[in-house]
């Protein structure tokens, strides 16, 4: 029996992953790799790092752990794989099973047969057609070039200021890159709030708090109309309201899946623009995968296909398209829109959908937030995380969550990724079996907590108002009393609503109860409204009937407070 000859188009993620586990399976496979450009299997998410100096050396995010580099000869001598670099794949033949490449190096075309193709092409940068977008200094950041060229740049001396241009994942990392080496960063967004397809607008406001309090320019609601520039270098970003100074100018407004092949060979592309592929990453070619950025893949909480180009989901793909060529009938579930980044000090991700995303899939979605501790008061360290989770009030399935915080969110996603994924209720959830102990958890745990709230909230045991709901019952002209239950050192230190509020201590509140209206609701709040929760119980017991309580209270409060 001949080898089996296996073809693989990309070498980054999707596809160095398949031929290195390929190769574990089906140790008999003969697999070529075409790679367009000059560096393979790289840790594309590390890019930012090496930009911000967090990572030395660019090799390191191409290197095994023990520091040996994943070039073509790492692949040749330990996976038995023959790798082409600067091999741009230009036709696909899907009669003759042939796909014609051009060895960028010398201009000649070269075909290379396959029994089993495997298209792992990815994706490439937006560049909007900005006057000016030609001028240097002007990146993107999706490559190792890019990224060499854009350490070169701040390397220089020559970067005091810098624009980012879109407030996505791969911007908002590189704001803390440019912020790390002492360039003074501003960012520019269609839309309000940083990460506006990731969190919901709470949440992209606890972000955008975090960078005002760095120093960092955040523009949002603002287009972009020219990068100007003078004697051929960079002057400024001019937006629909105001010029900004920059050496630099990053553009991450986003990326289009790479289709052109698969596209002239007729294969199957989606709705959201990429290539469809079933279960076990097939085509609508039985003979050809595909994975990586390149695809579309099935969203497991609505059935529904969605784009998700993140590292993580390629080299899940490459393992999943490896063992079905080498005859292991496994299969690739699908993602749950699970995201995450580090923010200076801080973590914010999401998984899952949002209240208003679940809402618009059609379940009867509910949601609630809380802020607690990663660990108990008395642990040092202790730091806040912010936890929104949002489930269905029919079958009280987990739906999705948000988390934000200094303290260890990042544990708490893992958790709810698998809550949601794994179709568990949030009284499964709320009896999860979590491990504590004072270095690691509060006894229960902040999912726990929020799991446990947002039972309450769908039993109707307790009613509660997000921050945005708040701000617009004032909008609208409702008139809630604003019932603080935090000691007045506490208002004095922390801050309050930017609204009229009326302070009675929690402890006060059994004797000063009555001197709250009867015809009016009362929402309650502290400093995280555990308190307010308290204080909702006392008024209760009082006979007050319209009492709730504002969800994360100050701690949460994403919008301005008011110095008393």
């Amino acid at each position: 029996m001949k080898d089996k000859k296996v073809l693989i188009v990309g070498g980054v993620a999707c596809g160095g992953k398949a031929a290195a586990r390929l190769m574990r399976v089906d140790p008999r496979a003969d697999v070529t790799v075409l790679e367009k450009g000059e560096y393979i299997s790289y840790a594309g998410c590390g890019l930012p790092y090496y930009v911000g100096g967090v990572v030395k050396e660019y090799r390191d995010l191409m290197t095994t752990p023990i520091g040996v580099v994943r070039d073509e000869n790492f692949f040749r001598k330990v996976k038995h794989v023959t790798v082409h670099t600067q091999h741009l794949a230009t036709r696909l033949d899907r009669r003759k099973k042939i796909v014609t490449a051009l060895d960028l190096r010398n201009g000649e075309e070269k075909e290379f047969p396959y029994d089993k193709l495997v298209l792992s092409t990815g994706a490439s940068p937006l560049r909007p057609p900005i006057p000016g977008s030609d001028l240097p200094r002007v990146f993107t950041l999706w490559n190792m070039p890019d990224a060499l060229a854009m350490r070169a740049a701040i390397d220089s001396g020559k970067v005091k200021n810098a624009v980012v241009i879109g407030a996505g994942l791969i911007g908002m990392e590189v704001v803390e890159a440019l912020h790390d080496q002492g360039i003074q960063v501003s960012i520019v967004d269609l839309c309000e709030t940083p990460l506006p397809q990731m969190m919901d607008r709470e949440f992209g406001n606890l972000l955008r708090a975090v960078l005002e309090k760095k120093g960092i320019n955040f523009f949002g609601g603002e287009k972009v109309l020219e990068i100007q520039g003078y004697n051929g270098e960079i002057k400024s970003v001019k937006t629909d309201k105001r010029e900004v100074p920059a050496e630099m100018v990053l553009m991450a407004v986003g990326v289009r899946p790479n289709v052109g092949i698969a596209r002239e060979a007729g294969l199957a592309l989606g709705s959201c623009g990429g290539v469809i592929v079933d279960d076990h990453m097939r085509t609508s070619d039985p003979d050809i995968y595909a994975g990586g950025d390149c695809v579309e893949v099935k969203n497991v909480l609505t059935g529904k296909p969605v784009w998700q180009p993140m590292g993580s989901v390629a080299n899940r793909q490459g393992r999943v398209i490896a063992d079905n060529i080498a005859g292991l009938p496994t299969t690739f579930k699908g993602v749950a829109g699970t995201a995450i980044m580090k923010a200076f000090e801080y973590t914010i991700g999401k998984t899952g959908l949002t209240r208003e995303q679940a809402r618009l899939e059609g379940f009867n979605a509910e949601a609630v937030t809380i802020v607690d501790s990663d660990t108990p008061h008395f642990m040092p360290g202790s730091a806040a995380i912010q936890v929104r989770i949002v489930a269905d009030r029919n079958t009280r399935k987990v739906l999705g969550a948000q988390v934000f915080g200094a303290g260890r969110a990042d544990k708490r996603l893992d958790i709810l990724v698998s809550a949601a994924a794994g179709g568990l209720t949030i009284d499964e959830l709320a009896d999860a079996d979590i491990a504590y102990a004072p270095p690691y958890s509060t006894a229960l745990d902040p999912v726990t907590h929020a799991a446990n709230t947002l039972k309450n909230k769908i039993d109707g045991l307790m009613v509660s108002w997000s921050p945005s709901e708040l701000a617009e019952k004032i909008r609208k002209g409702e008139n809630p009393v604003l019932l603080d239950v935090r000691s007045p050192d506490e208002v004095k230190t922390q801050g309050t609503l930017p609204y009229e509020t009326t302070l009675i201590p929690l402890g006060q509140l059994w004797d000063r109860g009555s001197e709250l209206p009867r015809d009016r609701e009362i929402i309650a709040f502290c400093k995280i409204s555990v308190r307010g929760w308290d204080a909702d119980s006392i008024l209760k017991r009082l006979g007050y009937e319209k009492v709730s309580v504002l969800e994360g209270g100050i701690a949460g409060w994403p919008f301005e407070l008011r110095k008393e």
